[in-house]
């Protein structure tokens, strides 16, 4: 009984934290499947996502390229201040959202340090650039935190014997220091776009929220919960996508990696 208690223990907490809520998502939106689906097909709805998917697309890859290279400097470099960095990345998780897009308010509004921007045609408030900027900054860690321990776990004694034997840098890195750890670097992209599909509290304060043009997909969730006016499926129902894009994503690198431990 002792040997199974802490594993029931595990379960159901998982059971009551991750899969309850998923599971009323469902409910509420097979409640009203025609209203749901309704909203999900709507012009703006679709527009909505397609932002999102924009701004994932163009964030995951930056961080994913600058934890690596956050990584190797951190563990192969020899610069100094590295303990320093090494918290500094760490400060979009102890920051709130709103905190952030606050703070980009402050730098690109009227009496920030880009203010002149506007009159130089550069639209940053209120458009994709700056969703795409707080995007950046809260999916920032993610890559490297993955990647970090995975680089001073395997050692360099590789990296050295492919440089003994000729190998340039570049050389190294693509084929041993790459291969070693690209499955720190694909759970890293696969919390990171994770992070990127659900930002909300920067995104809302940056982007205006302007309906088809920079609204993302949970700033659609929050309006189609406020003027619900007591049917919730249509909110339900743009989150349920939103959930299916991330679970396809985890079972994506769940069945690939499987695949190339057999090959």
């Amino acid at each position: 009984m002792r040997k199974y208690l802490p594993r029931g223990i595990v379960f159901l907490y998982l059971l009551v934290i991750l899969l309850g809520p998923l599971v009323m998502m469902i409910y509420r939106t097979f409640e009203d499947l025609g209203a749901a689906w309704g909203a999900i097909t709507e012009h703006n709805t679709l527009l909505a996502f397609k932002l999102t998917l924009i701004v994932a697309a163009i964030s995951v890859p930056v961080n994913t390229v600058f934890g690596i290279v956050f990584a190797l400097l951190i563990v192969r470099g020899n610069v100094p201040g590295k303990g320093l960095l090494n918290a500094f990345v760490d400060l979009p998780l102890a920051l709130s959202p709103v905190v952030v897009g606050l703070s980009i308010v402050m730098l690109y509004g009227t009496d920030g340090w880009f203010h002149w921007l506007p009159d130089h045609g550069v639209q940053v408030l209120f458009s994709w650039p700056a969703i795409v900027i707080a995007t950046l900054f809260v999916s920032l860690p993610f890559v490297a935190r993955e990647v970090v321990p995975t680089l001073r776990e395997i050692g360099d004694e590789q990296e050295q014997a492919a440089h003994t034997l000729g190998a340039s840098g570049w050389q190294t890195f693509w084929r041993v220091t790459l291969p070693s750890i690209r499955w720190a670097v694909i759970y890293g992209v696969v919390l990171t776009t994770a992070r990127c599909l659900g930002e909300f509290g920067a995104v809302a304060i940056v982007s205006g929220n302007i309906d088809g043009k920079t609204q993302t997909a949970t700033l659609r969730v929050e309006d189609a919960y406020q003027f619900a006016y007591g049917n919730y499926a249509p909110a339900y129902g743009i989150s349920l996508v939103l959930a299916v894009m991330a679970i396809i994503v985890l079972f994506t690198m769940m069945l690939v990696k499987p695949r190339e431990e057999a090959t």
